[in-house]
């Protein structure tokens, strides 16, 4: 797709170098997938905090089954 946005000098100079990018393409690119997979990690992170994972066993009956294999 192709998009015409307007950006400041100084936020893609920002991006490229922490990016380390070498067109200004290959900075949106790498800027928008790292979006992406922060708001992902966050929506699991919230996810997990309101129905927490239960477990079947605790830690030391994990560990004694380990050991009995």
């Amino acid at each position: 797709m192709k998009v015409t946005a307007i950006i400041d000098d100084k936020t893609i100079k920002d991006a490229m170098k922490y990016s380390k990018a070498s067109t200004v393409t290959d900075t949106l690119k790498i800027a928008l997938n790292e979006y992406i997979r922060l708001q992902k990690l966050k929506n699991l992170n919230n996810l997990i905090k309101n129905q927490p994972m239960r477990f079947k066993y605790t830690a030391d009956q994990i560990r004694n089954l380990n050991r009995e294999s």
